[in-house]
């Protein structure tokens, strides 16, 4: 036999080995292939919750603005009663100071 042929024993591990090979390439292809579908689930998910919460920071400044008015509403309220309190007491020592003017004449 010369040096141009091999022997089935020798081709028999040979094929045995590539079929290892190819098995464990297989594995390490459907891990992969797992990988890539978790991270393209992840995606999703990452860009769902961008949404939401970009909606929620709409929502928080429609709400900031409503409760930025209904602070103001009691500032307004003790304004306008202090400004009457003080009109009341003008009024009051204007028409006491006139009655006594008028007294005295």
């Amino acid at each position: 036999m010369d040096g141009n042929y091999i022997l089935r024993q020798e081709h028999q591990e040979f094929t045995r080995r590539i079929d290892a090979e190819n098995e464990r390439q297989n594995r390490r292809i459907q891990f992969l292939e797992d990988s890539v579908r978790q991270i393209n689930a992840l995606t999703v998910s990452v860009e769902k919750m961008a949404v939401n919460m970009e909606n929620m920071l709409v929502e928080q400044k429609k709400l900031s603005e409503r409760i930025g008015i209904i602070e103001k509403e009691p500032a307004e309220a003790h304004k306008q009663i202090k400004l009457s309190v003080i009109t009341t007491v003008i009024c009051a020592i204007a028409g006491a100071v006139a009655g006594a003017v008028l007294a005295l004449l």
